[in-house]
């Protein structure tokens, strides 16, 4: 395909003349000129050239990524004086007429106000008229997915079967909406978001076009912030240049728009991650008099978190689309924060936006979430909770709580022998009593008041691999020797989910890393997991009421109730049968406080 041209200067028409913003005078009229869109393009133009264009064509995708200004290039490409062609001359009667939405033969129908069944009687009746002068009559019809079904049941026959001079073009941004008939008659094209680079790029021409100059930054931040679409992108563009100067700067951009510097972004996110809430509050506080937008800046953080994610999964190798001293912060972060804490304030932060826009308390609900944000160690999670109330006097006093910072971890003591000197698996195996065979070692056998039972040594183990994922293999129980300094944890088949979180390379890493500092030694880890029995062989699945009876009636739980005022949340696929392990059968899951 053909190099897409820069646009030609195209300076605004005079202060007495009718104002065209940005986005439609630098409308694609070419299908060399879509950006982010050279999938579609290339198959409509090999369409056009091999003589093989359908009778019916639908595009979906997000808002302004190209699919009106794409059916009127195709249109152009069928009815232009020199073709049907894949490159439209633009300059015969019938180009400018398609261009401008003003030809007889091109109609342009609007889904949202023409959805009614009369209205598809009407079209129904006008296909059988041949166009006036052009080759093709096109009907181009915009969010067809609100037309009613009544209006879509009319339409099936003559969508199926047009006159071979009519051609129907569909754009939806709801192709989910659209009835499975209807989308069997259509050739059916997926518009993709488009990249912030591209849209950066082709703002950075129209900047040129008009004559003015932009930082790169700036027009980076507008990019980011349309989020795909390149209509959002230049009607911002188009707004930023009424706003400022001959040149566009960041300070113009966040000015306008309302929205906190990178800088300040990056201070706030900070504070919060190192759980110095009176300082994000305070910097919460500053942002609210400078009169920035709390919506905004919460898109901010809630972008923020994303990229912690996504940094946090794949590591310093992820390629993030940030400036400089933005993506270098956001490496950092998500290096010394783990994964689960930030998935955590990522929750935390989408449901503040839920709520946000319904309220009329936005900083409230703003300086609630950072405050939850700060707080996300002083969790804690449903083990632990069964524990303190399975042991009497192993919970924490209520004034532990801290007011500004982290409360200290709580854990349960392991017994004095452990405090003395590391105990390797395989001496912890050796041990009398616990019923597995002792593993060859070169090391000589220690004391016996030194040696731990294997229960007691992998709870400690699970201690170590933080909450979320020891409770994930809590599930599997005690794991198997298959070698030397090597073990197997096997799920049962209910526990597919615990299986695919803790066989991912970063699960098993830790793992092996909380081995090697409670033991001494080097030790490999495999996942597995049991297959299903056959269906004759599953037992039947007890009813939910009285899964959800059994689970109250259990002591554990029923003391939770009362004392904590508990109440059950949600009951987990195998919620309240019997372990296979630990050394307890007390059943976990949720509840809340």
């Amino acid at each position: 395909m053909a190099k897409r041209p820069s646009p030609a200067p195209n300076p605004p028409a005079a202060p007495s003349e009718p104002y065209t913003v940005v986005a439609r005078r630098y409308r694609p009229q070419q299908f060399s000129e879509l950006v982010g869109q050279e999938p579609v393009a290339r198959a409509l133009t090999n369409a056009l050239q091999a003589g093989r264009v359908a009778h019916a064509y639908l595009f979906t995708g997000a808002r302004g990524v190209g699919k009106t200004s794409t059916a009127r290039i195709l249109a152009k490409a069928l009815n232009c004086a020199k073709g049907p062609t894949p490159t439209p001359c633009d300059q015969c009667d019938m180009c400018k007429g398609i261009a401008s939405g003003e030809d007889i033969d091109v109609l342009e129908i609007d889904g949202a106000s023409n959805r009614g069944i009369d209205e598809v009687r009407a079209i129904r009746q006008n296909v059988q008229t041949r166009p006036s002068r052009a080759r093709c009559k096109i009907y181009i019809i915009d969010e067809v997915h609100m037309l009613t079904a009544p209006a879509f049941n009319a339409l099936l026959k003559t969508l199926e079967e047009p006159p071979p001079h009519v051609k129907f073009i569909f754009a939806t941004t709801e192709v989910q909406k659209i009835p499975i008939t209807i989308l069997s008659r259509c050739q059916r094209f997926d518009f993709a978001g488009i990249g912030t680079a591209r849209i950066a790029e082709r703002l950075k021409e129209v900047v040129a076009a008009e004559g003015k100059q932009a930082d790169e930054a700036a027009l980076q931040l507008v990019a980011r912030r349309a989020g795909g679409s390149m209509r959002d992108a230049q009607s911002l563009l188009d707004q930023l240049l009424a706003f400022g100067g001959e040149r566009l700067t960041v300070e113009q951009v966040h000015a306008l728009f309302g929205t906190a510097a990178d800088d300040r972004v990056i201070g706030l996110a900070g504070a919060i991650l190192q759980h110095d809430t009176g300082s994000a509050l305070r910097m919460l506080g500053e942002f609210a008099d400078a009169g920035l937008q709390l919506g905004e800046l919460l898109d901010q953080l809630i972008d923020y978190w994303r990229n912690l994610m996504l940094a946090g999964c794949a590591g310093p190798a992820f390629a993030l689309d940030l400036p400089d001293a933005l993506g270098a912060s956001v490496q950092a972060q998500a290096a010394a924060v783990p994964l689960d804490t930030i998935l955590a304030g990522l929750d935390i932060l989408t449901a503040t936006k839920a709520r946000f826009r319904f309220s009329g308390q936005g900083l409230v609900l703003l300086e609630m979430a950072v405050v939850r944000l700060g707080r996300l160690a002083d969790l804690v999670p449903a083990a632990q909770l069964a524990q303190w109330l399975s042991q009497p006097g192993s919970a924490p006093p209520a004034a532990s709580a801290s007011r500004g910072g982290p409360a200290p971890t709580q854990s349960v003591e392991p017994p004095a022998a452990s405090k003395k000197k590391p105990i390797g698996l395989a001496e912890a195996l050796a041990s009398p009593g616990n019923g597995h065979a002792r593993v060859a070692t070169d090391e000589p056998a220690p004391d016996a008041k030194q040696q731990l039972p294997f229960e007691q040594l992998w709870t400690i183990v699970l201690k170590e691999v933080g909450p979320m994922l020891g409770q994930l293999l809590h599930q599997a129980g005690l794991p198997a020797i298959s070698g030397p300094k090597s073990l197997v944890v096997r799920f049962p088949s209910r526990y597919n989910g615990a299986y695919d979180t803790c066989k991912e390379p970063n699960s098993l890493l830790r793992l092996e890393q909380a081995l090697r500092r409670c033991t001494g030694q080097e030790w490999s880890v495999r996942v597995e997991i049991e297959p299903e029995l056959p269906s004759e062989l599953v037992p039947p699945r007890e009813p939910p009421r009285k899964r959800e009876r059994d689970i109250l009636a259990h002591p554990l739980i029923n003391r939770a109730v009362e004392v904590l005022g508990a109440r059950l949340m949600k009951m987990e696929e195998g919620f309240g049968a019997p372990a296979p392990a630990m050394g307890d059968n007390t059943p976990t899951g949720s509840v809340e406080s």
